[in-house]
């Protein structure tokens, strides 16, 4: 990729490979997102014209991805709250779909989904030398698809991805003690399900937090995936809990499903087919997030395959079923309310670990106007936090009362 690139006072240009890369002086201030100067359109000759306004500069970098084809920028940081998709990309063209927000700390992120193969012809950020306003500006240019694919990838770079890889590391950790990895589900770049402003990334996070402090309290250390608004691959997900030696791992989700008016909380475990075709939606649902975040998928299925040990499944999935049996009970003896189903199962990514009792908690649905009045509810926010802890201990009691049992 040997475009023309414009150079400016704060972004310094170079090329990794194929892929443009930006870096630049550590800037502490936050720049803002000027949605009135930033479009997204189509011009003349097939191209297309990527406009940002922000209030000052950043550094930032571009790469693509393929299948499917999407162009991702990496800013440090630029704030897109005042930023609406539909006013960015007023219509849907060579570009189909805009996504934006938090990807990591310091960094967030813009992914553009592509209709046709495009490369990038220019790349700048033209600042002001006045008010120190910058404006990204990236033109596209169509290319066939063997062009695009070979061109395509995520940057190597080290540095960038230890912090999504990296463990956190659990307080005062004795080696007999039970570890619990919570995963809030979304984060960043993905808010999961929306409903009338209520996104279900912050509610997951906020009982996450109430479920990690119940857990430490009976003892256990319990660690999250994400303790913050950033986006955690999914497959980092479950290698964090391979990090920390989990003893159980537990994703909080509450989606939006319309289909067959879904409502309840429910417990899902893994299975390569999906219990139900409404599951089956859920889970296809679930494992877009990385497509959505703008995550580098290439060799992930082989990667996930590699762990799906049918030796160490015998063992692992009669005990994942346990558990959710255990807090279906608990979450039931609190007033649930519960699905007329409460437990299923079907192929989430998040439940491949082979070695590690996995469940996937829909605590309800936004899409249900009782589950969503009682998501925002603290008081059975509370007792829910409270049975799933409980039902948790007692499962780790009862499964250490198994294991001489346990052929291994």
């Amino acid at each position: 990729m040997r475009g023309i690139f414009k150079v400016m006072a704060l972004v310094l240009i170079g090329v990794q490979g194929a892929v443009p890369l930006a870096q630049a002086q550590e800037l502490t201030a936050l720049a803002r997102v000027n949605p009135a100067q930033s479009e997204i359109a189509d011009g003349w000759f097939g191209k297309t014209y990527i406009t940002v306004a922000l209030s000052q500069g950043v550094p930032f970098r571009v790469f693509l991805l393929d299948d499917p084809a999407r162009l991702i920028v990496d800013f440090r940081e630029a704030d897109w709250s005042a930023v609406a998709a539909e006013k960015l990309l007023p219509e849907a063209g060579r570009v189909g779909a805009v996504r934006f927000g938090a990807f990591q700390p310091g960094w967030s992120r813009l992914v553009a989904d592509l209709t046709e193969p495009m490369l990038p012809s220019e790349i700048g950020m033209p600042v002001n030398s006045s008010t120190g306003a910058a404006t990204l500006e990236i033109t596209l240019a169509p290319v066939d698809a063997a062009t695009f694919a070979a061109r395509a990838g995520t940057p190597v770079d080290p540095a960038w991805t230890a912090a999504l890889t990296q463990a956190p590391k659990p307080a005062n950790t004795t080696a007999d003690q039970f570890v619990v990895v919570i995963d809030p589900g979304h984060g960043g770049i993905d808010p999961g399900a929306e409903t009338d402003g209520i996104q279900e990334k912050a509610l997951m996070l906020s009982f996450a937090r109430a479920l990690q402090e119940a857990l430490r309290r009976t003892g256990a250390e319990a660690v999250l995936t994400r303790d913050d608004d950033i986006f955690v691959a999914l497959e980092n997900r479950v290698a964090i809990a391979h990090q920390m030696n989990a003893d159980v791992f537990i994703s909080l989700h509450a989606d939006n499903l319309i289909q067959g008016g879904a409502k309840g909380a429910t417990v899902y475990t893994l299975s390569d087919e999906a219990s139900d075709s409404a599951t089956e939606h859920l889970a296809a649902r679930h494992d877009r997030s990385d497509i959505i975040a703008g995550a580098d998928l290439t060799g992930s299925d082989d990667q996930v395959a590699g762990v799906l040990l049918d030796l160490a499944r015998q063992e692992t999935e009669p005990r994942s079923k346990a558990l959710a049996t255990v807090l279906v009970a608990g979450m039931t003896a609190v007033g649930g309310p519960m699905n007329r189903h409460p437990q299923r199962n079907a192929g989430f990514s998040v439940l491949k670990s082979a070695d590690i009792p996995s469940v996937l908690v829909e605590l309800g649905f936004l899409s249900a106007p009782r589950d969503l009045a009682n998501l925002r509810d603290p008081v059975w926010r509370a007792l829910m936090v409270g049975a799933m802890a409980d039902a948790v201990m007692k499962w780790r009691d009862e499964d250490a009362a198994r294991k001489p049992l346990v052929w291994q």
